[in-house]
C-alpha cells in the first residue's frame, strides 16, 4: 500500500492546531488504498502549540512531532520534516489552511500519472492586501529575470512531491534555504496545479515583512550570481563619467564644475558602498557554509523512531 506523508510547519499556531489536524485527517481518511502520516514541526513556539500537538499525537500514532529548541524559521522547519518522511508521496502545507487540504487527492491523481513535482499555483488569493499581491508579483518577475532556474510565479511551498525528489533535496548541502527554488533546481517531471487560496481561518500570519525580505534575499542570492556581474559595468560607467567630468574641469574652469565633481564623487561613493553591501551578502552566505552549523536543533520528537 502506498503512503502519503504531510509535512506541516507550525509557529505559534495554537488557534489552528485542532482545525488543521481535523481537516487533514478527514481528507487523508477519504483517500482509498493509501496509508498516511502527518509530521508537525513545532518551530520554537512558546504558546500551547506543542502541548496541543502532543495531546493529539498521544491518541493518534499517525501523527508525528518534531519540536525545535528555538525558532529556526519556516524553511528549516520544512527541511526537518522532509528528513523524517516515510511516505511515497510527500505534501508540504502550512497550518493556516489557506492552502486547502481538500485538493490533495487531485494532486495525487497527477502524481499517479507520473508527475514527480506537483506545485500549487494560486489563481486566486483571498484576503491578501494589494501591497502583498503586488510585491509578490514583482519579486517573482525580478527573481526569474536574474535566475538561471525558472521559478514559477504565484507559488509557495505548497506542493506534492515524489519521495525520490525529497531524497535529492535532503542530499543538498544548502544552509540558506529557499525550497521552492531548490525544487525547481532539481528538475524531474513537474506540473502546476491551479487552486484558489483561502483566507486564514484563525490567528495572524507569522511571515513578517522582515522574514519576507530575508526569504526574498535567500531566493535571489541563492539562485543568481548576475548581481555580481553588474559590478564591473557599474564601475566602468562611473569611471567614464568621472573622467569626462575631469576633462570638462580643465576645459571650463568654472567653480560650478567643482561642485559638479563633488556631487559625482559622492554619488560614485554611494554606488561603491552599495556594491560592497551586495558583496557582503554573498560573503555572508560563504561564511554560513564554512561554519557548517546545523540548520536546526531538535529538542524532542513524538512517535518518531530514530534511524
Amino acid at each position: 500500500m502506498k503512503k502519503v506523508t504531510v509535512v506541516v510547519p507550525m509557529y505559534y499556531e495554537e488557534e489552528m492546531v485542532n482545525a488543521c489536524y481535523q481537516e487533514l485527517k478527514k481528507v487523508l481518511n477519504g483517500i482509498k488504498n493509501y496509508d498516511y502520516e502527518m509530521i508537525f514541526i513545532n518551530d520554537g513556539s512558546l504558546d500551547k502549540t506543542l502541548p496541543l500537538l502532543t495531546k493529539i499525537a498521544n491518541k493518534d500514532k499517525k501523527v508525528k512531532i518534531i519540536s525545535f529548541s528555538r525558532n529556526f524559521g519556516h524553511q528549516a522547519a520544512v527541511s526537518a520534516g522532509l528528513k523524517y518522511v516515510t511516505g511515497d508521496a510527500i505534501v508540504i502545507i502550512d497550518a493556516d489552511l489557506q492552502d486547502p487540504p481538500k485538493v490533495i487527492p487531485d494532486m495525487l491523481k497527477l502524481w499517479e500519472k507520473g508527475y514527480e513535482v506537483i506545485y500549487g499555483k494560486r489563481k486566486l488569493r483571498k484576503g491578501e492586501s494589494f501591497f502583498k499581491l503586488f510585491t509578490a508579483k514583482m519579486y517573482y518577475k525580478i527573481l526569474n529575470r536574474l535566475s538561471s532556474v525558472n521559478i514559477p510565479k504565484d507559488t509557495g511551498d505548497f506542493r506534492l512531491v515524489d519521495r525520490k525528489v525529497v531524497d535529492v533535496i535532503n542530499s543538498l548541502p544548502e544552509h540558506n534555504l529557499f525550497l521552492r527554488g531548490l525544487f525547481s533546481f532539481v528538475g524531474f517531471k513537474q506540473i502546476e496545479f491551479l487552486y484558489e487560496r483561502d483566507k486564514r481561518q484563525a490567528g495572524e500570519t507569522k511571515y513578517t515583512l522582515k522574514k519576507m525580505l530575508r526569504l526574498s534575499s535567500d531566493g535571489i542570492i541563492g539562485f543568481s550570481d548576475k548581481p555580481l556581474s553588474f559590478l564591473f559595468t557599474i564601475s566602468a560607467i562611473f569611471f567614464i563619467i568621472a573622467f569626462v567630468a575631469l576633462v570638462l574641469l580643465f576645459i571650463y574652469p568654472k567653480h560650478y564644475l567643482t561642485f559638479l565633481m563633488i556631487c559625482l564623487l559622492n554619488f560614485n561613493t554611494s554606488i561603491i558602498i552599495f556594491c560592497l553591501w551586495l558583496l557582503s551578502l554573498y560573503i555572508r552566505r560563504i561564511n554560513d557554509e564554512v561554519r557548517n552549523r546545523p540548520l536546526y536543533i531538535i529538542d524532542k520528537t513524538v512517535n518518531i523512531k530514530e534511524s
